[in-house]
């Protein structure tokens, strides 16, 4: 079973903690892990693009010219693809990107994740983490005091307003629960730093 050390938000190192091995010491699946961040990439996209056709844009009801006679090539309308103004062809259109990720691989992604920060430590574990008041450089302290730096993941096992406030403004990082935990963003900070009880709570979520 993979053993992390234990730390408090002091920087001291107060004993080591037992993971479970099937959440945190599996092989990472790469094409699972792959496929999870797609969809969660394709998710954050709005979708809410759209230009207008031929039929949307307005003006252009009336013949420009008559059919025959004035030696110009003849034409319908002044909102056609090919005027300036007119109507775009196969345009963009509102539509939804996300896709769909069954329930079992979401799971195993994250159980990949989760076992690929632990391998490369880059998992960090505290006792318990509470802020007296929502204070920016009381965060950057327990980040100081662990000698973390970069993009940093702080995962808690249920909402804290106070550290989430207190968090917001460092740059690179971010406070998630488990149940929001996502893949993408735990590949994309260098450090994961979770509580006690949330590594309790994804053991029980995923074991």
């Amino acid at each position: 079973m993979p053993k992390v050390t234990l730390h408090n938000q002091a920087g001291d190192n107060v004993g080591d903690i037992q993971l479970n091995d099937a959440v945190f010491g599996i092989e990472p699946n790469q094409h699972v892990l792959y496929e999870v961040v797609k969809a969660q990439r394709a998710a954050m996209r709005q979708g809410t693009h759209k230009a207008k056709g031929r039929s949307e844009v307005r003006g252009g009801g009336r013949k420009p010219w008559r059919q025959k006679g004035t030696g110009r090539a003849r034409q319908g309308s002044i909102r056609s693809p090919q005027w300036v103004g007119g109507g775009v062809v196969f345009g963009p259109t509102p539509r939804d990107y996300s896709l769909k990720t069954n329930k079992k691989v979401r799971k195993l992604a994250l159980r990949s994740v989760l076992s690929s920060k632990v391998a490369d430590k880059q998992l960090f574990v505290l006792d318990a983490l509470a802020l007296e008041s929502p204070k920016t450089k009381e965060v950057i302290q327990v980040l100081n005091n662990l000698s973390l730096s970069g993009k940093v993941m702080i995962l808690l096992d249920s909402p804290n307003d106070t550290i989430g406030l207190a968090a917001r403004n460092v740059p690179g990082v971010v406070v998630r629960t488990v149940d929001q935990a996502s893949v993408y963003e735990m590949l994309n900070v260098q450090t994961v730093l979770a509580t006690q009880d949330a590594v309790k709570k994804f053991e029980e979520v995923l074991g």
